[in-house]
């Protein structure tokens, strides 16, 4: 059995075969198997051998137990992981240092960390290993200032000192929080006591990489002996995020070794940066290369048709996903159906999102947001009805397509409502494109006091922030005739920006409507006077799948492309 359990020499399906033929195995037979089966990934088989020695009226040891709550955990079986608690502390095994790690571990993996917690707290001796599954439990959650601070206590409590999995994992808390004065006092110790691993120095690459210290990320870069594929996706990464496109390509072209992650933080690079068509080239080459895409690589590539409206792409990587078995989970359907929302294919869209199985708080902000732009305003809000009896919480995104979803349909009231409850139910706290949806509200239904009282009571003073709301404020007063407001906004928002060319050019129309021509000619030539040009309008188009873009005035491109 033992033989036949070592994976570099025997063979577990013939080991499987002896247990079946043992007739009365003992506790060792079983420890055996079950530690076999659990480091082959066999889980399920795991447990049924442990419920057979259970049956035999074995009592597992501590050699046991660690190895079932390996399998549970990575099951995610809650009910099963208590049930084996229960035994542990009925055979008195729960102060057993190598046991109690092994129920942390467990815990961490079934996310239930009320119960890390508790079982940390109550270890009489802790070793290196309790420390280390307790930090990587919070940080596989997402409770990384929890994990900092079990860092410290370590440090600061006990005699045990800090081991590559207790570096790898904090310095991935430190990532998340951007902490990196904990981060470069963890480098510092790893340079001082401990020594660099390839692992060490793929996560401090990255942590600096995606907190933007670039140049530090660089200098560890250039001194790692050997480079594998993580480091150079973590430089691409960093460089495509902190604006650094150039950068990015060098370092993607230098790479000896590609994966799909690394493609696809390229591909997402062109795609943030509006060079689609150099996307689309590279997954071309992607694909030449035998490299098969994942779901990542088509939401990338579905964002950039979306930002296009490029239709007929969009419906070629849809083609695609279905081509080679990509699962529409939550997170493809949700880019589909902004795709299809964007490229004013509304029904496909809703389509889409009924096809999608479990659907998240993006999925259903999604359809919300695209039928709200769509101009079907009370298909979005009957839908934002169903999303909330279906208990899924809306975010401030989902309220922004709620909100314009009434500005569209004219509900001053029911926009009012939601705007309340978004702040007295859901705590979510207001920022200005919410106020931007409520004045747009105010301002179409002809409420322009009440739009620039709520202006006014808006808690910030960002120069950016008033332009864009006063800005639409002026587009009422232009749309309904109010000369004397909009002189008053036009005076406010030429003291904040009096560079922006739509400022002067709202208040020329206001006067226009109103027939004031000597007042529309005077704010001409103000603009002359201070230097302000209109910004010339642009338009894009698709045509047999490549797009084109088009500039007011533009006179570079053939007549045929102009129209003329």
């Amino acid at each position: 059995m033992a033989f036949c359990t070592d994976p570099s020499l025997g063979n577990l399906q013939y080991a499987e075969k002896i247990f079946g033929f043992i007739q009365e195995p003992t506790l060792f037979v079983y420890n055996v198997m079950i530690k076999a089966l659990t480091k082959k990934g066999s889980f399920r088989r795991a447990i049924l051998v442990f419920e057979r020695l259970r049956e035999e009226g074995l009592w597992p040891d501590n050699f046991t137990y660690p190895f079932v709550m390996k399998a549970i955990g990575c099951l995610g079986e809650v009910q099963e992981g208590k049930k084996v608690h229960g035994f542990v502390v009925k055979t008195g095994l729960e102060f057993d240092t190598y046991v109690c790690n092994s129920l942390i571990d467990m815990y961490g993996h079934l996310g239930m960390l009320l119960y890390v917690e508790k079982l940390f707290e109550k270890m009489s001796e802790r070793d290196s290993v309790s420390w280390n599954v307790t930090i990587s439990a919070f940080v596989r959650w997402g409770r990384f200032s929890d994990a900092v601070s079990v860092f410290r206590r370590m440090r600061l409590e006990s005699n045990v000192k800090p081991d590559e999995p207790t570096i790898v994992s904090t310095l991935s808390a430190c990532r998340a929080l951007k902490d990196l004065e904990l981060g470069e006092e963890i480098h510092d110790y790893v340079r001082n006591k401990l020594g660099f691993t390839d692992r060490i120095n793929n996560v401090l690459l990255d942590m600096y990489a995606k907190c933007g210290w670039l140049s530090v990320a660089r200098e560890i870069f250039d001194e790692m002996p050997t480079k594998n594929v993580i480091c150079w996706t973590s430089m691409v990464s960093g460089y495509v995020k902190f604006g650094k496109l150039d950068e990015a390509i060098e370092l993607f072209d230098r790479s000896p070794v590609r994966d799909v992650v690394l493609w696809t933080a390229m591909i997402n690079g062109y795609v943030q940066y509006n060079r689609f068509d150099d996307a689309m080239d590279l997954f071309q080459e992607m694909q030449s290369k035998r490299v098969k895409a994942d779901k990542f690589t088509m939401v990338a590539l579905l964002t950039g048709c979306a930002q296009l409206g490029a239709l007929e792409q969009g419906e070629w990587i849809h083609g695609y996903i279905n081509e080679n078995g990509i699962d529409i989970d939550a997170v493809v359907g949700t880019a589909l159906i902004e795709m299809y929302a964007k490229c004013g294919c509304i029904d496909k869209s809703l389509e889409i999102f009924k096809e999608v199985r479990e659907k998240d708080t993006a999925a259903w902000t999604s359809i919300i947001c695209g039928l709200a732009m769509n101009g079907r305003s009370s298909k979005a809000l009957e839908l934002f009805s169903e999303m909330r009896q279906a208990g899924i919480n809306p975010d401030d995104i989902t309220f922004i397509g709620v909100l314009s979803a009434c500005s569209h349909a004219g509900l001053v009231e029911e926009g009012r409502q939601f705007f309340h409850s978004m702040m007295e139910i859901y705590m979510i706290e207001p920022k200005y494109e919410h106020y931007g949806c409520l004045i747009d509200l105010f301002g179409r239904a002809g409420l322009l006091d009440e739009a620039e009282e709520l202006i006014e009571r808006i808690p910030n003073d960002s120069n950016t922030v008033l332009v864009s709301l006063y800005g639409a404020l002026l587009s009422a007063c232009r749309i309904h005739g109010n000369v004397e407001m909009g002189e008053r906004v036009a005076r406010r928002l030429a003291d904040i920006e009096s560079s922006d060319s739509s400022v002067h050019m709202l208040l020329a129309n206001i006067y226009a409507s109103a027939e004031r021509w000597e007042d529309m000619t005077k704010v001409r030539m103000n603009m002359k006077d201070f230097g302000v040009r209109k910004t010339p309008g642009c338009s894009s188009i698709e045509i047999n799948g490549v797009v084109s873009e088009f500039v007011a005035g533009d006179v570079s491109r053939p007549a045929s492309c102009r129209g003329e």
